[in-house]
């Protein structure tokens, strides 16, 4: 059976290794070679040769990245090595037990090496117990500690620590520096995280090429990553022009339904249904013509390019009901977006009519309003980078806002001063914010797989997006990043799930949808009319048709 397992885990690397053609992104694999040992701990590059610990054989092994052939072998100081990072001249070792062969017993202490001779030249009481990932600078050590959760910047020469922040998730592991952004990969996650070392901020997230990433380190091109469970070491690629990538396929139908119930005593004299129509996007593929139990009344375009089914009715009498059924057959995806910051392009590059168009004030968003332009103000001083003038209003509302869904949407600077809304008072507010700061934004709505395939929505979910120039419109999902994690806070932004099927794209109000989404209604009665309206959409599996 292992011998099975194992073929079987070598023919799925060697389907992740056949690049596809014409497509390339992060973390797509380059070069893949057996792993030296079986219990791969750290990683690390010399400028010339790749270094990796493994902590059962308590051996260096020297490798020539080429050909993954070793060159060379020292033994480790300790006996439980785990990060290794190169400073230009010596390598530096984490390990994890203080040099002990003790159990259990975690009391990390860090070591210089020669690493021509094996030489001990320095032993640092480690800025943590249990140092994991380790990496250098150019100035300063870092490790991850993954039992406090913390990566740590500190001193090579006694050790102090210089600053620290949380890890993005909780079980880090493998660390490397690139000469701007820290890397860091998470073995439950099975991803790879870009952070920034100044905030601890996740700016990117890549899969893992497998299971159980290690040790990482970074070449001055790309990325090495050493996987403890398939025994693997992987050149990855950090940057190429791919800005999204699709995983996760699914084919669904929704049965979206819209319903006006006359509960009388009097007339319903017109009711005017309009029921979103979704198009194709990144995230989605319609695979068939829409259907429609009632053949519409029209199809009507509002002013900032929603298409609608329209549907009018007249003179329905009490006890009756008019019901208008849409269904969509899609294929959706998990679609990750790769943003650079530094790739963004500027506000000057934007164009002009999205500007126009995406910057307009409203009663909803009060972009002038005093709230509002304070706290734009102060989360964004002087900041002009896109990215980062998102990312700070993004971070800013994450801080200040709670999730509670009470009824009823609120103007965005009355729910950024009580702080706590709905998904839809979140993207008021975030919307109001980077518009105030003159970058584009605009919201969309959806239709959720509420659990299992086969379910109902009726409670439907609302997000953000933001116009950034090389990039195009970019999701930002403010109550999805409410979490601790900088991983889930990161997972918010350019990141789209599976399970939604977008119907509405929207600058805010309009003459069809008003402040809407999926669908909406308007209806005039006789007096003392009672009337209910109820919309909800039942997703299903569906068939692909030859």
């Amino acid at each position: 059976m292992k011998i099975l397992l194992r073929i079987a885990m070598h023919f799925f690397i060697v389907l992740l290794f056949i690049p596809l053609a014409g497509f390339s992104y992060p973390g797509e694999i380059l070069k893949l070679f057996d792993s030296p040992g079986h219990f791969s701990t750290g990683l690390t590059f010399d400028g010339k040769y790749l270094w990796m610990a493994d902590r059962k054989t308590d051996l260096f092994y020297k490798i020539n990245p080429a050909d993954g052939k070793v060159v060379s072998t020292l033994e480790t100081p300790g006996y439980w090595p785990t990060g290794l990072a190169w400073d230009g001249n010596y390598l530096w070792n984490a390990d994890l037990k203080g040099g002990q062969d003790v159990e259990e017993d975690h009391n990390g202490v860090i070591y210089k090496i020669d690493p021509e001779s094996g030489t001990v030249l320095k032993t640092l009481v480690a800025p943590s117990a249990s140092p994991i990932g380790l990496t250098w600078d150019g100035t300063y050590l870092w490790c991850v500690d993954n039992r406090s959760d913390m990566i740590i910047q500190f001193s090579p020469e006694d050790g102090t620590t210089i600053r620290s922040f949380r890890s993005p998730s909780s079980d880090s592991r493998g660390l490397t520096f690139d000469g701007k952004y820290l890397w860091v990969s998470d073995r439950n996650r099975d991803e790879i995280y870009m952070v920034n070392p100044e905030t601890g901020y996740v700016v990117l997230i890549m899969q893992s090429p497998a299971p159980y990433p290690r040790g990482l380190c970074f070449d001055g091109e790309y990325l090495w990553n050493i996987d403890f469970e398939t025994d693997k070491l992987y050149q990855l690629k950090i940057r190429d022009d791919e800005k999204f990538i699709r995983l996760n396929e699914r084919t669904g139908k929704v049965v979206y339904t819209q319903q006006v119930k006359n509960f009388g005593p009097g007339k319903v004299l017109t009711a005017d249904l309009h029921l979103a129509i979704p198009v194709n996007r990144n995230n989605q593929e319609l695979l068939s013509e829409i259907e429609y139990n009632i053949e519409p009344t029209e199809f009507v375009t509002d002013k900032w390019g929603q298409k609608t089914a329209h549907y009018h009715f007249m003179n329905i009498p009490a006890g009756e009901t008019r019901t208008v059924e849409m269904t969509v057959k899609a294929r959706t995806y998990d679609v990750r977006y790769f943003i650079f910051p530094d790739q963004v392009g500027t506000l000057e590059d934007i164009p002009q009519d999205l500007k126009d168009k995406y910057l307009e004030d409203n009663d909803k968003f009060q972009i002038d309003h005093p709230v509002i332009r304070e706290a734009v103000s102060r989360v964004v001083g002087n900041e002009e980078n896109p990215y980062w003038i998102m990312r700070k209003i993004f971070n800013h509302i994450i801080a200040n806002m709670y999730y509670e869904m009470s009824g009823g949407w609120n103007t965005a600077p009355t729910v950024l001063a009580r702080g706590n809304g709905s998904c839809s008072e979140y993207t008021f507010v975030f919307i109001s914010m980077c518009r105030a700061a003159g970058l584009p934004a605009r919201y969309v709505g959806s239709v959720v797989v509420r659990g299992d395939d086969a379910s109902m929505d009726d409670v439907f979910h609302r997000w953000a997006e933001v116009y950034l120039p090389n990039y195009g419109w970019i999701p930002v999902d403010g109550s999805r990043g409410d979490s601790d994690w900088p991983r889930n806070q990161a997972i918010a932004i350019g990141n789209v799930n599976g399970k939604l099927l977008i119907t509405t794209q929207s600058g805010g109000g309009s003459e069809t949808m008003e402040w809407t989404y999926n669908s909406n209604a308007f209806w005039t009665t006789e007096p003392k009319t009672y009337v209910n309206w109820e919309h909800f959409g039942d997703w299903m599996p569906a068939e692909v048709e030859n």
